[in-house]
């Protein structure tokens, strides 16, 4: 069975290939178009996913997007009628849902010279959530809980996932929602971008709790584990703020009110100083949104005892809370997809339509390697036709060679683009497209900033580990291979590794395998041999852009950066001198 899936129409717009229960092709669409967060209609995705199994439309079963205009459709026509204060801005909500409908006349555009005989499936985009995360698991039993912002008009669900089974018994509906509460306070803290709540994340530990009073009267938890929101705080249920965009970069309204400013004081403008009253703001937000989380979790537990989660949804990135669910609640499997936000709808509305179409299991997703990927040949050409005068180049085609001189690079403070194999799916960059450092070192961080990143200082980098040894280093044992978690890093280990340990001991760790992660383990084994420390630093390949894709990408990011040595394939190219 041949089914596409994509995810379009909101941030992070994707496509996914799932063949006989097993996702064989995914990427995001700011990967080609190079806009960080592409939203719209995912064409360039879509026709890399056939290109890469030699398929056309004729040969797909299925195509399923993750949005469904008819769910909850009395609930939204009600609130609509009642609700709603301008009728403009009902007409405007209507007219973007028809938009949505042209999904056929997009394949049209993007492939005029194919067919599609298939079926074309809507499905609902929380359901697409839950089964990202739960069919992907390889667990039996687990509730599955997805939580965002706004996905037909609802921003969490929930359901215990039993083999083939997967139905949502619980829901939050529009306005409510904790997305919405992190994105509003994010802006409110002067970080305007869509997708900057990693930012709240990473400078909230600078900060104590100390407006969690405050937030509590913004956020308020109900007894079944839900939650609401006093809306007196917020205007996206009075005003057409977008959620939803037709192409290009994702840009969203203000969504607090004035009335925000009259509890917390006034809200942060981008270029003003960060002072401690936003850094405890920040972790005001944050330790809302983790009481929130847990909130629900134990109630749902109580509710079904079970040990297994599995976590999506755009604020399943929530990589700090979620490394606290172990130690917040009965929790003991935690499952967390690799792109587990929007762009993630892709994989899941494809599992959806397969298993209406009767498929019977799915390959659980060990790894993130399912983008495209680039021969040693094609490597090879591109370096042929740069100008390469001022770097020697070098093919070493054995793999512990390479990994051994690559690691003696980084263990001499040298900073390395690593780029191998096929591209990774989600956000983080998980060791084939990625930019390696010595986590020794207390000035890699500055160093990075100046020679590549240029960004915010409170902003930590994340370690790397090999899975053997994580327990050495970390006060919790447990597989993290997409980086999903935060964990303390042990108070006696914290000095050898500052570069990758933020201001309050703790660690954004990804667990390396031979068996999923290749040459990527190989390189952090060579790095240990060398240096006793089983970890390097590990950033994204990128400079304010959307991670490199293809060779020449990589090729161009290091060479208009300070990085000192690229690593493409089996080609290793250093700067002279």
């Amino acid at each position: 069975m041949k089914v596409l899936g994509i995810n379009a129409y909101h941030g992070d717009s994707a496509a996914a290939l799932l063949l006989d229960g097993e996702v064989v092709s995914a990427a995001e669409e700011e990967r080609f178009r190079r806009i960080k967060h592409w939203a719209g209609f995912p064409g360039e995705s879509i026709q890399w996913c056939l290109a890469s199994q030699g398929l056309t439309l004729s040969d797909l079963d299925a195509i399923a997007i993750n949005q469904d205009s008819g769910a909850h459709f009395v609930r939204k026509s009600l609130y609509g009628l009642t609700r709603l204060r301008s009728p403009k801005l009902l007409f405007e909500k209507l007219k973007t849902r028809r938009a949505r409908h042209s999904i056929e006349s997009e394949f049209v555009q993007v492939f005029p010279d194919q067919q599609f005989s298939g079926q074309l499936h809507h499905v609902e985009h929380h359901q697409a959530h839950l089964a990202s995360s739960f069919w992907m698991s390889g667990l039996k039993e687990a509730w599955s809980v997805s939580i965002d912002g706004f996905g037909d008009f609802s921003s969490s669900s929930w359901g215990v996932g039993q083999g083939m089974k997967l139905a949502p018994s619980g829901r939050v509906f529009f306005p409510h929602s904790l997305g919405a509460f992190y994105q509003a306070m994010t802006q409110f803290l002067g970080f305007p971008n869509y997708g900057d709540e990693y930012k709240v994340m990473g400078l909230a530990p600078y900060g104590e709790p100390r407006f969690l009073k405050e937030m509590e009267q913004l956020v308020i938890l109900q007894d079944d584990g839900s939650f609401k929101l006093d809306l007196s705080y917020f205007v996206h249920h009075q005003k057409n703020v977008m959620f939803e965009w037709s192409g290009g970069y994702p840009e969203v309204g203000k969504m607090f009110s004035d009335h925000l400013e009259g509890l917390l004081g006034p809200a942060r403008n981008t270029v003003d100083e960060l002072t401690q009253r936003h850094m405890d703001m920040a972790r005001s937000v944050q330790a809302m949104y983790e009481k929130a989380l847990f909130h629900l979790l134990n109630a749902l537990h109580r509710v079904y005892p079970i040990d297994a989660l599995t976590l999506s949804g755009g604020c399943g990135m929530n990589s700090v809370a979620n490394g606290k669910i172990r130690l917040n609640t009965p929790f003991e499997k935690i499952y967390i997809q690799p792109a587990a936000g929007d762009a993630g709808g892709a994989v899941g509305a494809a599992l959806v339509a397969a298993a209406n179409l009767g498929s019977g299991q799915f390959r659980p997703m060990r790894h993130a390697y399912l983008g495209p990927s680039f021969s040693t040949d094609e490597i090879g050409m591109v370096i042929e036709q740069e100008d390469m005068s001022g770097f020697n180049v070098t093919q070493i085609e054995d793999s512990s060679e390479l990994c051994e001189k690559v690691a003696s690079l980084i263990a001499n403070a040298k900073v390395v683009g690593w780029f191998q194999g096929a591209m990774e799916w989600g956000p983080r960059a998980l060791g084939h497209r990625s930019i390696v450092c010595d986590p020794r070192r207390s000035d890699m961080k500055e160093i990075l900033n100046i020679k590549i990143k240029r960004r915010e200082s409170f902003r930590p980098f994340a370690p790397s580990v090999l899975r053997e040894h994580a327990f050495e280093w970390f006060e919790q044992d447990d597989d993290v291979p997409f980086m999903m978690k935060v964990f303390q890093i042990r108070e006696e280990k914290r000095e050898e590794v500052p570069a990758v340990t933020h201001v309050d001991g703790s660690g954004r760790l990804q667990t390396v395998t031979s068996e999923n992660n290749g040459r990527y383990y190989d390189l952090i084994k060579a790095f240990f041999k060398q240096t006793g420390v089983p970890m390097i630093l590990n950033t994204s390949f990128n400079e304010n852009e959307p991670i490199v894709c293809t060779p020449l990408e990589a090729l161009s990011c290091f060479q208009r950066t300070k990085m000192d040595a690229l690593v493409l394939g089996d080609w290793l190219i250093e700067r002279h001198g």
